[in-house]
């Protein structure tokens, strides 16, 4: 599992590492398997609608001292382009092409979604 944040105490719990940090975003790790992982998920707990229990993300990073990234829609959108492209020169997507993957929407109807709405998102 992977948390996305802004910022981070000085150290983390032996389940959490920090894959990666730019000026405004660490990538955090989580080994979610981990015992103590486990029960600090057990610990928090709770019944988030009627039937439905879990952990809100909120309460786990306030947790562990970590502050949330919440990108704006256009670093979404950015990112996500970004992986598109990423995931269509993948030699595993090129290979699976090469052997006759032929789905319904391709990763070109995919880019056209995202490209679509950030001209809806430029024009407000």
């Amino acid at each position: 599992m992977k948390l996305y944040a802004k910022t981070i105490p000085q150290t983390l719990p032996d389940w959490a590492t920090v894959v990666t940090k730019s000026a405004d975003l660490f990538e955090i790790e989580i080994n979610d398997e981990h015992p103590n992982f486990q029960s600090l998920l057990e610990e928090l707990e709770t019944e988030i609608e009627p039937g439905i229990m879990g952990v809100k993300a909120e309460d786990l990073c306030s947790r562990l001292g970590i502050e949330m990234s919440s990108p704006s829609l256009h670093q979404l959108l950015e990112q996500a382009q970004t992986l598109i492209s990423l995931i269509a020169t993948h030699p595993d997507y090129r290979q699976l092409l090469n052997e006759g993957y032929q789905p319904d929407l391709n990763i070109a109807d995919a880019s056209t979604a995202l490209t679509y709405l950030q001209w809806e998102l430029d024009q407000k």
